[in-house]
This record gives structure tokens, sequence and C-alpha cells, in this order.
């Protein structure tokens, strides 16, 4: 069987045997062993409860709350946003394997062809080499290098994190991939080059933006000359979003799920410093303000997040962003802040490890720093505007800390009784505003599985639709039942769209070998809908039981029902109300329904 005219099936599980589910999911979320099974957050819905199993043994993932799952190729399919060919090949790309297609594909784009993710990587990877050819030309990047070891930052370290020297020229990544045959729509694509076909970074020190696998998915660029913007980032591409991203996280994720805590300074710079001084569980924000989104990644990693930006006024107004964000995503998060004048590269450079991680024991939790601003607003600010944005300011955080569980009932009472003696309200004023704020931010919240765009599976209606179903079951939790199957009835019976789709996959895999689990079945259904059809019935199978006699109860009301098709009596797309009063009646069964479903 090919895929999609791509692969055979026996690249196809070659892939799929070499590349672990465990090892696979936990490079996007952190998994705790639970009984035989692996838990963790979901990152198909905004899960602040684990409610993701990954299941070793069977090479298989379930989301119980918002129905996501399937095998590794559905995994990396839904988190990447790839087609079934696509995600093949991200994990053969992985693992190394060097794939083989069944026919050639046109190298050039054509003018309304889909944005291939992968594609983009490629020229990503294509692109950082470049530019770390720049920086180590022996002419062309010395003074980049100078630079660079004038920030202390080791040549080892440079490798490491791929930095890289755009040329100065509008045009030099654009003739290097002309001479390498690269499409200049790609480049576009991949947000390197203008409208205009000129190179969007020129003459700037280059950050290899990588995802959590390594793969290159974005660049940043710092200004070598001081002109234009001092730093710029990729911008949004298919494979990039600097809102959904954290620099260094490739480097960082090991040591935040060991520790549990995250460490989130501002910079490049900053970031690369510390993970060389040995303080390896931090990452950087992009140059942007911290947001929902990457406090969401986060999440699925660490336990506490520790924010440490810079001292002065800007960096502590983005903090004090950063923390209205965590707090409404559910995170516990506490601040730290180097000592004036520093950013947290210049404090590593000066102070060391030691006392980095001295100044990350020490953060502040959320409601000293939030007590404190407010305090300081209200001694420095005398007019009743300000006093009151103040006041309000902190009512918020409260309120929204209160919505997320932060904040026990006894401490909301002495917050309160704090409140009400430093502004003059009465306290019950303040509860009744705080319980005002809490309804809107239970209201706003973004937590809702219901409204995660899940679709449901139209499985069919009528007696027909469930016998169909319940065959399907079966064979998935007992393969070796195929053989009463077969002599029964076959997949063109199956008139139900998704059932038919599965009925289709399942004979054919279960014709070749009547052992098959259900990873190799997984692996020949290709959309990630099909997965998930998948996945809910041999998940219902299994907590039904009783395989042998539903079976046959099935296949029976199945063979009637295509008897009474042949002769006219029922039609696949009709109502099948008067069928089923007929099966009622021929049966003696009160309700059609329970035909064989026992």
């Amino acid at each position: 069987m090919a895929i999609s005219g791509v692969f055979d099936q026996a690249t196809v599980s070659q892939v799929q045997q070499a590349n672990d589910i465990v090892d696979v999911v936990s490079e996007h979320v952190s998994l705790k062993k639970k009984g035989r099974e692996m838990l963790g957050l979901c990152p198909f819905h905004d899960d602040h409860r684990p409610s993701m199993n990954v299941n070793a043994a069977k090479q298989i993932f379930k989301c119980f709350a918002c129905g996501a799952g399937g095998d590794v190729f559905k995994f990396v399919q839904m988190r990447e946003n790839l087609t079934f060919p696509q995600a093949i090949e991200r994990l053969a790309e992985r693992v190394g394997i060097k794939l083989r297609k069944l026919k050639t594909q046109n190298s050039k784009l054509k003018p309304n062809e889909e944005v291939d993710p992968n594609r983009l990587a490629k020229v990503n990877a294509w692109a950082a080499k470049h530019f770390q050819k720049n920086l180590y030309d022996e002419q062309k990047g010395k003074f980049v290098r100078d630079y660079i070891a004038a920030r202390q930052i080791t040549p080892e370290t440079a490798k490491k994190w791929q930095l890289g020297l755009a040329a100065d020229s509008p045009d030099d990544l654009t003739r290097a991939a002309k001479a390498k045959g690269v499409p200049t729509k790609l480049l576009e694509q991949a947000g390197l080059v203008t409208a205009q076909n000129q190179d969007k970074f020129v003459r700037r020190l280059m950050f290899t933006i990588t995802d959590v696998t390594g793969r290159v998915i974005g660049f940043g660029g710092r200004t070598l000359d001081e002109t234009g913007a001092k730093y710029i980032n990729s911008p949004t591409t298919a494979l990039f979003d600097k809102s959904n991203s954290l620099y260094g996280l490739e480097h960082a994720r090991h040591q935040i799920v060991s520790t549990g805590v995250a460490i989130v300074v501002e910079g490049y710079t900053d970031c690369i410093m510390a993970h060389q001084v040995g303080c390896t569980n931090v990452v950087a924000a992009l140059g942007t303000s911290f947001t929902a989104g990457q406090a969401r990644i986060l999440r699925r990693y660490a336990k506490k997040v520790v924010l440490l930006f810079d001292s002065d006024t800007a960096g502590i107004e983005a903090a004090n962003r950063a923390l209205e964000v965590c707090v409404s995503q559910r995170i516990d998060i506490k601040l730290a802040s180097v000592p004036e004048g520093k950013d947290p590269c210049d404090f590593l450079l000066a102070a060391g490890k030691e006392k980095f991680e001295q100044l990350v024991d020490e953060a502040i939790d959320v409601f000293e720093f939030k007590w404190n601003r407010l305090s300081e607003s209200l001694d420095s600010d005398d007019t009743l505007a300000g006093r009151r944005l103040a006041v309000e300011e902190f009512l918020q955080t409260i309120a929204v800390s209160l919505w997320a569980g932060h904040v026990p009932a006894i401490d909301r009472g002495l917050i309160v009784n704090r409140v009400s003696k430093i502004i003059g309200l009465d306290s019950k004023q303040i509860n009744a505003e705080l319980n005002k704020r809490i309804r809107r931010a239970a209201k706003t919240a973004s937590y809702d599985v219901a409204n995660d765009n899940v679709q449901s599976i139209d499985w069919g209606q009528g007696l027909s639709a469930a016998a169909q179903r319940e065959v399907l079951e079966v064979l998935l939790s007992k393969p070796k039942l195929f053989e009463i199957v077969q002599r029964k009835t076959t997949a063109e019976a199956f008139d139900v769209p998704i059932l038919m789709q599965i009925a289709a996959v399942l004979f054919e895999t279960l014709n070749s070998d009547i052992n098959a689990p259900l990873k190799a079945v997984l692996a020949k259904a290709e959309s990630v809908e099909l997965g998930r059809a998948l996945m809910e019935l041999a998940d219902t199978a299994e907590q039904k039981g009783n395989f042998e006699s539903r079976l046959a109860g099935a296949l029976e009301v199945l063979q009637r029902y295509q008897t009474d098709k042949k002769v006219g009596q029922v039609k696949p797309a009709e109502d099948q109300t008067k069928y089923l009063r007929s099966v009622h009646e021929r049966t003696g069964k009160r309700n059609p329904h329970s035909v064989g479903m026992a």
C-alpha cells in the first residue's frame, strides 16, 4: 500500500518503529508516569489538569478531555500542522532515516501551492549555515567575532547556539540561494527575503531560533551599526510565531523538567550567557512582551516560572505585564530582578552562577510584588485618578488569582483587610469589587474544552450504523475475530462515511496480519480525524468487553440490513424509521438499538 502515492507501507512502518511515542511527545510536553501509562497536559486544548495519556506499550496517545488521539504520526500532524506525508518526513529526519519516495515531486513551487513547514525548516537550516559561514569567514566576519568575544561569549557557545552574520549586502542570501537552486518564493515564505527580493537581514548578528525539537524555525538579528531597529525577528510564517515560541527551549527543556523551574529573561544574550555559566533552565521571550502562548508552552514543562527582567522602568513594566499573563494562565509565578543598572547578561558575567541562582531563589511572589507596587504608587501619586488606577490594578491581580485558585480563602481575608486599611474602603466594598472581577475573569477565561473547535464525529444514525460501528469496535480489540467477520461481510458493506474509511483500512490491515496491533492500523490512517475516530472506537470497545456476543448480534443485524437493501426495502441514504420498525416487529425487541448490542 502506498501512502498518498508517496511512501510504501514498509517505509512508513520503519519510521513509526524508530520513533517511540513517549520520546516524541516528551519533546513537546512534560510527561509523568501514572500506572502503566504516562500523563501530561494536552497541547491540543488549553489544558490545566493533565488529561493526555500516552501508552508506551501500544504506542498511542489519547486526550480524554478534547478527544485528540492516535499514533506518533497523528501527534506530529496535529502538533506541527503537517500532512501525513510531511509527518513521515519529519519523523524520518528526526531519527536519520533516508526516505525514498515512490515518485519524483517537482521541487519548484507552484503559484498556489500550500506552504510546507518541512520545506521552510530546511531552507531555514540552510540559511543558518550560510550565516555561520559568513561569521567564520576570515575577513567578512572578523568584526562580528570581535564583538561576540567582547560580550564574553565563547567560540564554543557561539557554535552551539548557531550564531551567524547577515552580510552587509541587500542580496547576499538571495544570491547564495540562487546559486544553490533554492526558490526565491520559498525564501519569501520563510521570511528571509522581502517581496522586493531583498534580504530581510542585512549587517546583523544573527541568532538562530529553534523549536523544542531543534528545528530552525526563525531568526533574530541585532544591528551592528546602530541603524534601524536594534533587534528584528523573522515575521510570522507557517513555521514561526514569536508569540508562541521561546528562545533556548531546545537547550533548556530537560533541566526545566528536572528542576520544575523555568527562568524567563528578555534578551538573546541573557539566555545564552546563563547557559554558558551553567544555568541551563533559562529561556528568553524573543524580545517581545511575555505572551499567553509562551506561558502555555512553559506550563507543559515547568511547575514554577521565575521572571528575571531588567531593573529599569521598562523592565519592571515588562515584568508586571508578564505576571498578569502567568496568573491568568494559572502558573505559579515569581519575580526576580538584577541590581540597578545591569541586565542579566552583565550580572552573570560580574557575579557568576552562584549569585545568579541566589537571585532566583530570592524571587518574590506575585502578591508581594503587586503589594509593593501598590504601596509605592499610593506614596508617590497624590491624585485621585492615579491612586484609583493603582488600587484597580492590584484588585484585578487578586481577583484573577482567586479565580485561578492561587489564593486560599483565609489569605483572601487578610489581603482584603490590608487593602481596607491602606485605602480606607470598607472590606464589604472591596469584596464586592473582587467578586465582580472574579465573575468577569471566569467569563472571559480561555479554558473551555467545549470551545476548542473539536469537531464531533458523525457516526451515522439507525440500527445499521450502530451494527457497523460495533463490528469495527470488536475487531480493534480482538483482531483474531476477523476470521468470523470475513465469512459474514466485507468492507463494502459499511456505508457510513467515517465507518467506511475505517473498515477499508482495518480490513486491509487484518487481511495481511490478523494479529496487527492498533498502531499498525493507525499507520495507514492518513487523516487526523480518522485517527481520532479509530481511537474513540478502540477506547469504547475496551470499556464494553463481551466481544464474541456483541459481534454475533451486530453481524446478524448487518446481514439482515444488507439483504433488505438488495430487495429495495431500505436505502442507505434514507431515513431508517420504517426499517427500524420492521426490525422491531421481526425481532420482538422493544429497543431496536439493543439488537446484538449487549
